[in-house]
């Protein structure tokens, strides 16, 4: 019997409440260990559409089936729950917790999320942060408990992706993550992460305005050819 995939959004369409809608997807299937580019201008849909896959927004109507669940169909809490336990998301101003140290931000998952930490061995954690941390570049004793805000703007990046890895989701959303990063650091970056994602089996949707990045991945996609909305206007 094959696994349901990834991501798998159906008939979906988005309005605030009282005006007109924003998003409408026919369909947009991920499979599980699939890397996904998607591009789109501003304005074209691309937040809101993260905003289902994250459970922060829910549909007016159509499913959004991810790892065989349609989050959908649950409660706000149960969206939340749901993405701490199978999703990581790398933000474009990487969100980390400037009074915690390196380690402590990629720990932070663990904290909050039963199955993240049960999908490492007990008493491992640690281990599996540091390792993390390592093939991204950033395992040093010296660097591992400085604050992030001693950091690059390139190495607290990095931090983010592995607090995003950490507990073997099966989904990993990146919005934007490389825009404040030139050329090779970017390139560099991706191809860590990339490998990080293939060693795990989890699919990669990665979102980003540079196209010449877009070769890299499996699959590219751009917002015009998703958003309904989009191709009527």
């Amino acid at each position: 019997m094959s696994l349901s995939p990834a991501i798998d959004l159906a008939q979906v369409e988005f309005a605030w409440r009282g005006a007109p809608p924003l998003l409408a997807v026919d369909r947009l299937i991920v499979e599980r260990g699939e890397r996904i580019f998607l591009r789109g201008p501003s304005g074209s849909g691309k937040s809101t559409l993260l905003g289902l896959i994250g459970g922060v927004l829910a549909p007016r109507t159509g499913a959004v089936r991810l790892l065989g669940t349609d989050i959908a169909a649950l409660t706000a809490s149960a969206r939340d729950r749901f993405r701490g336990e199978h999703l990581g998301f790398i933000f474009q101003m990487f969100n980390l917790i400037p009074y915690l140290t390196v380690l402590e931000n990629v720990l932070l998952p663990a904290e909050f999320s039963r199955p993240r930490r049960a999908r490492i061995a007990s008493g491992a954690l640690r281990d599996e942060a540091l390792r993390l941390l390592g093939a991204l570049g950033l395992a040093t004793d010296d660097l591992v408990e400085r604050q992030v805000t001693q950091l690059s703007i390139g190495q607290q990046q990095r931090v983010a992706a592995a607090r995003a890895l950490l507990g073997r989701p099966g989904i990993v959303v990146a919005d934007e993550p490389t825009s404040a990063l030139d050329a090779d650091t970017r390139t560099g970056f991706l191809e860590l992460l990339m490998n990080e994602c293939r060693a795990l089996g989890a699919a990669l949707l990665f979102v980003s305005h540079d196209t010449a990045l877009g070769t890299l991945f499996d699959r590219q996609l751009s917002m015009d050819q998703l958003n309904g909305l989009a191709r009527v206007h």
